[in-house]
């Protein structure tokens, strides 16, 4: 077993944790501009505009309502997805800030 003082354990685990803060940004930035507005939803939001254009052509209400419904849904997602990145860049942020607060009380003891 490799013996470790208590500024070792520090330092190991403040690098644990800016490592960790730096893959939940990146994860988060993924997120964001991988699942903001995918192609997918670009079609479907496209889809669901023809099709209550053509609801409204030939007087149909109920189409036109589930595209409304279908086109809220799409929004909802969007901004779920968003919502995930910015949590996930926000997590990582204060987990590199915590990391930089551990090695600064490492700092601070003396001997």
């Amino acid at each position: 077993m490799i013996p470790l003082s208590s500024q070792d354990m520090q330092i190991m685990i403040a690098a644990t944790i800016f490592t960790l803060g730096c893959l939940c940004v990146l994860l988060g930035a993924i997120v964001l501009v991988t699942r903001g507005y995918s192609r997918e939803l670009k079609t479907i939001a496209a889809q669901s505009a023809k099709l209550g254009q053509k609801g409204l052509a030939q007087d149909v209400t109920s189409l036109v309502k589930s595209a409304t419904e279908l086109v809220g849904a799409i929004n909802g997602l969007v901004r779920t997805a968003s919502g995930v990145g910015i949590t996930l860049i926000t997590l990582g942020a204060s987990m590199i800030v915590a990391s930089y607060w551990v090695l600064r009380q490492i700092d601070s003891i003396p001997g």
